[in-house]
């Protein structure tokens, strides 16, 4: 069985007992969350698609960590004007560990 969710924002695939790294929620590690907009489920060929959100259905998963992305580094040049600029962003993750699809 697995779900299509909206988390944040951005839509991901899950299942039960799968971790995903999503942008930065609120709370704690070890702290409950459950997510209402399901867009899709499918369970062993029975698909249902929400319009747009299935009725009933909700992801319930638990926080295991807050950390940072690898850096990512941002270069701008201009040829023969002598102008260059370097920049670096690490974007804030919530890793999650998908508990249920009830």
């Amino acid at each position: 069985m697995y779900a299509i969710v909206d988390i944040a924002g951005q839509q991901f695939k899950v299942e039960k007992g799968k971790k995903l790294f999503v942008n930065r929620l609120e709370g704690g590690k070890g702290d409950s969350l459950s997510f209402p907009k399901v867009l899709l489920t499918d369970t062993d060929g029975n698909v249902k698609v929400g319009t747009p959100y299935v009725d009933g259905v909700t992801v319930k998963a638990t926080i295991v960590d807050h950390l940072k992305a690898d850096k990512v580094l941002v270069f701008k040049k201009k040829r023969r004007k002598g102008y260059q600029k370097l920049n670096g962003h690490r974007q804030c993750l919530t890793q999650i560990l998908i508990d249920e699809i009830a």
